[in-house]
């Protein structure tokens, strides 16, 4: 159910999109985000867990139905995510997020054109190593499907280009295990702040 709606919601936002040609159906961004988890990431083993910041370069492609309305893919180079118990670090752990949406731009023809968009993600974390005194154990974190919402402005700077500013909250939970039983559950929730460059064509 978790995953459920928000893939019916992009689904059914991507099935009432019309048709739209016209001479700038694309558009890709090339730039790089911050993904920046919450505070607090839950419990594990009786410890406070944090997950640590980190920036990478992203692309994307968005396909613009009509003038206002685009079904977007964000990807990205895999984030690296230091993670601390109790302030101890524990763990290293790489994560691909890619992200599908559909965003609604409110003024597309300005020069100035902000837009929000609603979507699902999915993360997949992999190459985690245990350190400190989980070094040499098998640290596993499950994969996560989850909502995503979406917010940003382009801003023109040529006939075809533009700088895009954007801000996506993704709703990431796990389970983690050390050699294979699990010791609690990591609420990441991250916010990911990126700059990019857009090119229509």
């Amino acid at each position: 159910m978790k995953i459920l709606l928000p893939l019916l919601a992009v689904a059914g936002l991507a099935a009432a999109l019309p048709a739209h040609a016209n001479d700038d159906t694309w558009v890709v961004r090339f730039g790089a985000h911050v993904v920046s988890p919450k505070s607090h990431n839950g419990t594990l083993a009786g410890m406070n867990a944090k997950v640590s910041s980190d920036l990478k370069p992203t692309a994307s492609i968005e396909y613009m139905a009509t003038p206002n309305w685009g079904a977007e893919l964000l990807v990205a180079v895999p984030f690296r995510h230091n993670v601390r118990l109790n302030g101890t670090q524990v763990a290293v752990a790489h994560q691909l997020p890619p992200v599908l949406g559909v965003n609604y731009h409110f003024m597309p023809e300005s020069k100035v054109s902000p837009f929000v968009g609603l979507g699902v993600n999915y993360t997949r974390f992999f190459n985690i190593d245990g350190k400190g005194p989980l070094q040499g154990t098998r640290v596993a974190i499950d994969s996560s499907w989850g909502a995503a919402a979406h917010a940003g402005v382009d801003v023109k700077i040529a006939p075809q280009w533009s700088v895009t500013v954007d801000a996506r909250w993704i709703d990431l939970a796990s389970d983690v295990k050390v050699d294979g039983a699990k010791v609690g559950r990591t609420t990441i929730n991250p916010m990911a702040y990126g700059v990019s460059f857009a090119y229509r064509f």
